[in-house]
């Protein structure tokens, strides 16, 4: 017992550093790892340049901004914009388009990376893992301006090969870019054969540290492919899964302005406009800084709450989150 309470007595001695030897000790850590720092220093330095920074212009929200007189002598005028936005009837059309879409990629294109992800790591030839994803990595490097070009080229009115192609079909005559109940899906399709592949470099990264001897032990117990893949693969990806699904929560709001604003025209912006877009049109084109501040304001914390809500629902139901 004595040699117990001793032990503890040491663990404790060492645990109470006095704060001089403290200071010492970073002074010592900053010296030996000073390069790694200044490494890091230009990524801080853009940080707090272009995105803290900036964030102190979200006062305007709360201001009745004038670009005349600046932030600082802009009238308060507490949350009056929040107030005309929700009383607005934009409000719930916005919401419901960007939820729907949110929802659509989140249901569909986030677990479409893990199927393809799966799918290339079942591929044994070399050469042709390879091939396949570096096909399926192209896209991503493409700009939305250059997506949406081919997808006009390819649905247009008259030229459009696929707009013949589907039209004959079905035997419709339906034009599929002005169309407001297909705008949803060119959008999904986008998303699709744009992200999809450069979405399968992290669960790759996952799927190359499954250890092997379970493969070979469940190929003895009679496994087949699907049954190894559904209780070995998947469960050891998983918390992989939950951290990304963590972060995809943060941008259920953020659908992306640019290929929304290429993809919407006159005759769809009933189901095209979002919170993105309409930040644009406010602030840009009617010069409602302080309202479109607001939207934008609101669109961001309703992102943190839900990065913070799905990191509480992952801990309470025993996976790892983000923090």
């Amino acid at each position: 017992m004595t040699a117990v309470n001793d032990q503890n007595l040491a663990v404790t001695e060492a645990l109470v550093v006095p704060p001089s030897r403290r200071r010492r000790g970073v002074r010592v850590h900053f010296t030996q790892f000073k390069w790694l720092y200044l490494l890091l220093l230009p990524g801080l330095i853009y940080f707090a340049t272009f995105r803290y920074g900036p964030m102190y212009g979200a006062v305007i929200a709360f201001k009745d901004y004038v670009p005349f007189l600046g932030i600082n002598d802009s009238q308060w005028v507490g949350f009056r914009h929040f107030e005309a936005f929700f009383q607005s009837p934009d409000f719930a059309r916005l919401l419901a388009n960007t939820l729907i879409l949110a929802a659509l990629s989140l249901f569909i294109c986030f677990p479409l990376t893990i199927i393809v992800a799966l799918l290339l790591n079942e591929l044994r030839v070399t050469i042709v893992k390879r091939t396949v994803q570096t096909l399926v990595y192209i896209p991503h490097f493409l700009s939305w301006t250059v997506v949406a070009s081919l997808t006009y080229l390819l649905f247009a009115l008259d030229i459009g090969p696929l707009f013949h192609l589907i039209n004959g079909v079905l035997g419709t005559d339906i034009d599929f870019l002005t169309d407001p109940g297909w705008f949803r899906p060119l959008i999904v399709l986008q998303d699709i054969w744009k992200n999809t592949g450069w979405g399968t470099i992290i669960f790759l990264a996952a799927l190359a540290t499954v250890d092997q001897e379970q493969y070979e032990a469940a190929i003895i117990d009679g496994a087949g492919r699907f049954q190894r893949v559904w209780h070995i693969t998947l469960p050891s990806i998983m918390p992989t899964v939950i951290v990304m699904l963590i972060l995809r929560m943060g941008d259920v709001l953020n659908t992306g302005f640019e290929q929304i604003y290429l993809m919407t025209n006159a005759l769809n912006r009933q189901v095209a406009d979002v919170f993105d877009t309409y930040v644009y049109f406010m602030g840009i084109t009617q010069g409602s800084y302080s309202y479109s501040t607001a939207v934008g304001l609101f669109k961001a914390i309703v992102g943190v709450v839900l990065i913070f809500g799905a990191n509480w629902l992952a801990k309470r139901f025993n996976q790892n989150g983000v923090f």
